[in-house]
């Protein structure tokens, strides 16, 4: 298998999550590019020490991850940050982050899908989805919690069941027929959910004050973790990159973990 070189890999990545889709606050791109091409790549959510070894065990020359290994100005590096360890290791790093939200079939669309969302449409600038719930009977605030728990945490890495994830919800009694998702930290965006008429927003991170906010306009709110919301659209972004370049063997990372552990 011939070795493609980075930024062939990388103008097929700027066609799935087109740059212009990225936040102005927000660091996509080939961050981290050490000249030599690849043959294979691994995707992954995170770039951890943990995922570079993985990369360099699997002989993969790119990891395509969601969230920047760079994100603010470098002052100094040591052999413990992440960027060191990518050049060290002769592995590039191809980020999307707010970009691939937004796009046509990345994390949001993914999210929508696992949850059985209908006709999905961009809401938040484009970085949410807002759509049906496809069920028979609307589903209530604390019903759709445990669905989204059972649902994300059979694609985690390991597979998590019940209280292994970590789903919180404040309920506003009333049925969800509209479904507002934003992965990662999107509780903040309650305003918005209502403006499209959701129900309920369902989003990775939340606040306390959001979560009253939420509940004083009505509006249902589920933090189902950061992790959990974003992780299922690494294995999508894979089969994606597989097309887009065919000839490179494209894996998704089995090393990245949520950070977090829970009682």
């Amino acid at each position: 298998m011939e070795p493609i070189a980075i930024q062939t890999i990388y103008e097929a990545m700027t066609r799935i999550a087109p740059p212009e889709l990225a936040e102005s606050w927000d660091n996509p791109g080939l961050l981290v590019d050490c000249g030599r091409p690849a043959a294979r790549a691994l995707t992954a959510l995170d770039i951890t020490p943990a995922v570079v070894e993985e990369a360099r065990r699997l002989d993969c020359g790119v990891i395509v991850a969601h969230h920047p290994v760079i994100f603010t100005p470098l002052k100094r590096m040591d052999r413990r940050d992440v960027p060191f360890l990518l050049a060290e290791a002769g592995i590039s790093a191809i980020c999307m982050h707010t970009n691939f939200d937004a796009a046509e079939g990345g994390v949001n669309d993914t999210l929508a899908g696992i949850l059985g969302m209908q006709e999905a449409e961009p809401f938040a600038g484009g970085c949410g989805r807002v759509g049906a719930l496809d069920t028979q009977a609307p589903l209530t605030v604390p019903a759709l919690a445990a669905l989204a728990q059972r649902r994300l945490g059979a694609l985690c890495v390991p597979p998590r069941e019940g209280a292994a994830v970590q789903v919180k919800y404040a309920d506003n009694g009333r049925p969800v027929r509209r479904l507002a998702v934003i992965s990662g930290a999107g509780g903040s965006l309650f305003e918005e959910a209502l403006a499209v008429g959701a129900d309920c927003l369902l989003t990775g991170e939340a606040s306390h004050h959001a979560a009253i906010d939420a509940a004083r306009l009505g509006l249902g709110l589920i933090a189902a973790g950061h992790y959990a919301t974003e992780y299922p659209a690494v294995a999508a972004l894979a089969a994606r990159l597989q097309e887009a370049v065919p000839g490179l063997a494209v894996f998704a990372s089995r090393e990245n973990r949520d950070p977090f552990t829970y009682l």
